[in-house]
């Protein structure tokens, strides 16, 4: 069904189930697709896998699907955490929205002593990586996680679990050379880079990989997805499954 309208809907899915529309999936379905009673759609919960699904009623604000066949069993994706210093409000929204397109499977964003920002909207945040898995075919949506400051993001780090870190001027690995298969995890500092402090702490943690992105000073959002683009075709990122017949 390629081409048919994605929903990412927070239900339990099985074919023959009935699911209600959210009110704006509703108002998008109707108004803005103008779609009405009988429509297909496709939709997936990060669960259970992608179905087909009909449109059964459709009222002002309202709605509810009807669940066909398994289009998509889930799989689970191999775990990958963007973890990057907060920017303003527009290059925050695209670093989601391109993390999630990218394959994040977490994508956490960090204070640190230059973090341009110290707030954000979480269910904005949340929206834009519904919004880009349902358009990019993603069986899941990406968790997004609270700001936090990075001395505890490191702490909580698994010790066994390599973080690849881009760290601009250095004469460090290309970061082409690692796979998230054997990275679970990369990290992007701020506009001006880390503090010295905070560069001294990388190197005391042993399982923080310093790579290079190149000769040249990348935008941190520019940084966020290059490495990620990097990261996925060094490891020759799969394929969504194919659609069962």
């Amino acid at each position: 069904m390629s081409g048919s309208i994605r929903l990412f809907v927070d239900s339990p899915l099985a074919e023959g189930v009935t699911v209600p529309l959210a009110q704006k999936q509703a108002h998008y379905l109707g108004t803005v697709m103008r779609r009405g009673a009988g429509s297909e759609v496709v939709v997936f919960n990060g669960r259970d896998g992608e179905f087909s699904a009909r449109i059964a009623s459709m009222s002002r604000g309202a709605g509810t699907l009807e669940l066909g066949g398994l289009l998509r069993p889930q799989a689970a994706p191999p775990p990958l955490t963007l973890a990057f210093a907060l920017l303003k409000r527009d290059a925050t929204d695209l670093v989601v929205e391109k993390a999630t397109e990218l394959g994040a499977t977490r994508i956490a964003p960090l204070i640190t002593a230059r973090t341009q920002a110290g707030h954000v909207n979480l269910d904005r945040l949340r929206a834009i990586a519904i919004e880009a898995a349902e358009q990019c075919e993603r069986l899941e949506v990406p968790e997004v996680c609270a700001p936090e400051k990075l001395e505890r993001f490191l702490m909580n780090w698994p010790k066994e679990q390599p973080l690849v870190a881009a760290i601009e001027r250095g004469a460090d690995r290309p970061i082409g050379g690692y796979s998230s298969g054997a990275a679970t995890g990369y990290m992007v500092g701020p506009e001006g880079g880390f503090a010295p402090v905070e560069l001294d702490l990388l190197r005391r943690c042993s399982f923080v990989v310093p790579a290079s992105l190149g000769p040249r000073i990348l935008r941190a959002e520019t940084a966020c997805i290059a490495g990620l683009a990097l990261l996925g075709a060094a490891s020759g990122a799969e394929m969504p499954p194919p659609a069962l017949s």
